[in-house]
């Protein structure tokens, strides 16, 4: 929408509500000058990009826990990982919204303590990731790769899972990372 359509929208909601209020407040409208109109479109646009802005710091002030973790592939080669722990409720509601970037070999663990069937989205996550679901014995069984910044698309695990790793979209197919790899950190029990 246009800066001209919306101070349009702005000047003619005003108009609407000063006549269905009361015919005398229609007297405010002559008042104001066109000029003036622009600074209340303004003063608006900018009171939203303020807000904006201030759900963005909250959302990085958000501290995470980070920790070190290692993936296991069939053929014995380790890749190690810093990852950011996302344990509370709030933590795994915003993940890795708003980041504009993720440093190579790091990522976000997302550890549930059971298991149970788990769907991601990337509402307001802004780069691309591979989504990694991750069995209580520290297994790989579905692998998400490149998913799509922004998207409102459920990216489901298709069986119950103890944890996700997300990890910086394109890791997985560049490091041969597969399913039935092993994800190796304490809050997964190893099989023999």
């Amino acid at each position: 929408m246009s800066v001209a359509r919306i101070l349009l929208f702005c000047r003619y909601s005003i108009y609407r509500l000063c006549r269905t209020v009361s015919r005398p407040i229609s007297w405010a409208m002559k008042l104001i000058s066109k000029w003036k109109w622009r600074w209340v479109a303004l003063l608006l646009i900018a009171v939203a990009s303020l807000g904006v802005q201030r759900v963005e710091a909250q959302q990085s002030e958000q501290g995470f826990a980070t920790d070190n973790l290692t993936i296991e592939t069939a053929d014995g080669r380790r890749f190690d990982f810093v990852v950011e722990l996302a344990r509370s409720p709030e933590q795994r509601a915003q993940g890795l919204m708003f980041r504009r970037s993720l440093p190579e070999m790091s990522g976000m663990l997302f550890v549930y303590g059971k298991e149970w069937e788990v769907s991601m989205w990337m509402k307001n996550t802004i780069i691309p990731l591979d989504m990694v679901f991750i069995k209580k014995d520290g297994r790989i069984v579905t692998i998400a790769e490149r998913t799509i910044p922004q998207s409102l698309e459920t990216i489901s695990s298709m069986q119950p899972v103890a944890g996700v790793l997300e990890l910086n979209g394109g890791t997985v197919a560049r490091l041969g990372i597969r399913r039935g790899d092993r994800v190796l950190y304490s809050a997964f029990t190893q099989a023999p």
